[in-house]
């Protein structure tokens, strides 16, 4: 006579609380609770989510990675080293009301720029306005303000901001132009 025994206990790892439910000749595992969301997304690499997203440097019509490395030798002396810079991911629906051109999570050093700027009919100054923008937040802080906010485009930023060479002309298109990414 075999006797099966109910053998039930609980793992728990950082990312799940998993139930494992023995009964022998067979294993069921059983997934109870999923991981609660984080605070904030990581950009990691290595992350499973990321290798998922697909994301990478060049697009149709744009290669980041060589705008990327001219803009950092040109107005930073290259010293924006270690820097992943890539494509986000697509939307199901482009926005309403407003429209980020570009990202950046300097704690895991990488630079997203909105995958809808790889079209034709975008200028490549433009593109490398958007990802000077945000290689600019790498180097000039943020100031502390009330209530615990913060600015992140400063008197300094936009200053600096204002030398980069087409910082006119692209202002100037991204107003007549934004309405083109929206819905």
């Amino acid at each position: 006579m075999i006797l099966f025994a109910k053998v039930t206990t609980f793992l728990v790892t950082r990312a799940k609380a998993v139930k494992v439910v023995s009964t022998c000749p067979f294993l069921r595992i059983t997934q109870m609770a999923k991981q609660t969301k984080p605070k904030r997304k990581l950009a990691h690499p290595r992350l499973p989510m990321q290798g998922q997203l697909n994301l990478q440097d060049e697009g149709t019509h744009f290669d980041l990675r060589p705008i990327f490395e001219k803009l950092n030798e040109r107005y930073f002396g290259g010293r924006l080293r270690s820097y992943k810079v890539m494509w986000g991911r697509r939307r199901k629906h482009r926005p309403r009301e407003y429209f980020v051109f570009g990202t950046i999570q300097e704690e895991d050093r990488v630079i997203r720029i909105n995958p809808l700027l790889d079209q034709a009919f975008v200028p490549l100054w433009f593109l490398q306005y958007v990802l000077y923008h945000e290689m600019l937040h790498s180097v000039v802080p943020d100031e502390s303000v009330r209530g615990g906010r913060r600015r992140v485009h400063t008197e300094e930023f936009n200053r600096r901001e204002r030398e980069f060479r087409n910082y006119r002309r692209a202002r100037r298109w991204e107003e007549e132009n934004l309405s083109r990414f929206l819905r």
